[in-house]
């Protein structure tokens, strides 16, 4: 897989459809599996990591599922590849700093991948755009019945999976959801929002996962407990606490307009202009504006622009994509410049009425 090629697309999870596609970007589960022949990961010395990228590699190579995935070495990438690939959502901020020798299975539409040697043996993800849980697990499930046929997972009949991290043994499933909520941030409502999900034992991420600031009023609500549940509960859980928070946005969202339109579409324009105009922005600016404009896309009150377009400029815009884009490392106020002149561009592209 050539990555410089995968500047030039974007994922089709980016793509805003699907269901609830307003404020639902991505829906994602993963699952966590160990080879039960080998010790985990962390107990493991660079000699066994390479004997299990070296077994997991050649069976996922071979796997025949409903995608065919390409694998990448990622222990032989350059530190700005791997970053590209965390940017877009195909490997982990925690498998990109790994030491040893590791890789991940990709497929072309980049909804697939396959990380071995991450903080378990295999972590296997499937991504989905809009709110579409029931389409990720079957995909993922198949793909999981393939990998188990050819290899012997570390299995407990009493515990279910058996994985690294305590948290995640029994089904070692994630099921996350990526909402974007800016009525919610808009008028401190969220903060009700985290209260209520920390009562029912639901963990909220940012845009990349564990650890990661919510930039972009991007928020991934995902289950914490993996055990004594069955996938699908797991999955109901999720599916009933997002239907609430999403009826709780669109509420404050038609109460946002009503009460002062004018003010809303303001803020929305100037965000859109700025966009167009600015010749140095910031990440966080970026992610700030981009923001207003997408409520204000699926408000209605502005056309200029297609949420597809909006959806890829939250991910093309950051600092690995950028010096891919540019084939050349660039310094904080560099990558501010080269930002500006992407966003133009493309706001340009996407509107024949504007100039870069």
């Amino acid at each position: 897989m050539n990555l410089d090629v995968l500047t030039q697309r974007s994922g089709e999870w980016l793509r805003g459809t699907g269901p609830e596609a307003d404020i639902v970007i991505s829906s994602r589960i993963r699952l966590a599996r160990n080879l039960a022949e080998f010790p985990f990961v962390n107990r493991a010395s660079d000699t066994v990591r390479a004997q299990i990228e070296d077994f997991l590699r050649e069976r996922i190579e071979k796997l025949q599922g409903r995608r065919p995935l390409t694998y990448l070495r990622t222990s032989d990438l350059e530190p700005l590849d791997r970053q590209f690939l965390v940017e877009r959502q195909l490997i982990s901020r925690e498998h990109a700093e790994d030491h040893g020798q590791c890789g991940v299975g990709v497929s072309s539409e980049e909804n697939v991948s396959l990380m071995v040697n991450e903080e378990d043996h295999l972590r296997m993800q499937v991504l989905r755009s809009g709110m579409d849980l029931d389409a990720a697990w079957a995909e993922i499930n198949e793909i999981d019945d393939l990998m188990e046929q050819e290899v012997a997972y570390a299995f407990d009949s009493q515990f279910g999976y058996l994985t690294a991290c305590p948290t995640n043994v029994g089904t070692g499933i994630r099921v996350s959801v990526m909402l974007h909520l800016p009525a919610l941030v808009a008028t401190k409502e969220i903060q009700k929002v985290f209260q209520a999900l920390q009562k029912i034992g639901l963990a909220v991420r940012g845009l990349y996962g564990e650890g990661s600031q919510a930039m972009g009023d991007f928020y991934q609500i995902s289950n914490q407990v993996t055990l004594g549940k069955s996938e699908i509960d797991i999955m109901k859980s999720i599916k009933d606490v997002v239907a609430q928070i999403l009826g709780y946005e669109r509420r404050v969202r038609t109460a946002l307009v009503k009460e002062n339109r004018q003010a809303l579409h303001d803020q929305v324009s100037r965000a859109f202009g700025i966009l167009q105009n600015a010749q140095t922005i910031s990440s966080e600016e970026t992610m700030h504006l981009l923001s207003s404009v997408r409520m204000g896309v699926n408000l209605g009150l502005i056309d200029d622009v297609e949420i597809p377009t909006v959806n890829e400029l939250f991910i093309q815009t950051q600092p690995a994509h950028l010096q891919k884009l540019r084939h050349q490392k660039l310094e904080s106020a560099e990558r501010n410049i080269a930002r500006a002149a992407y966003i133009r561009q493309r706001l340009a592209e996407n509107n024949p009425h504007t100039s870069a």
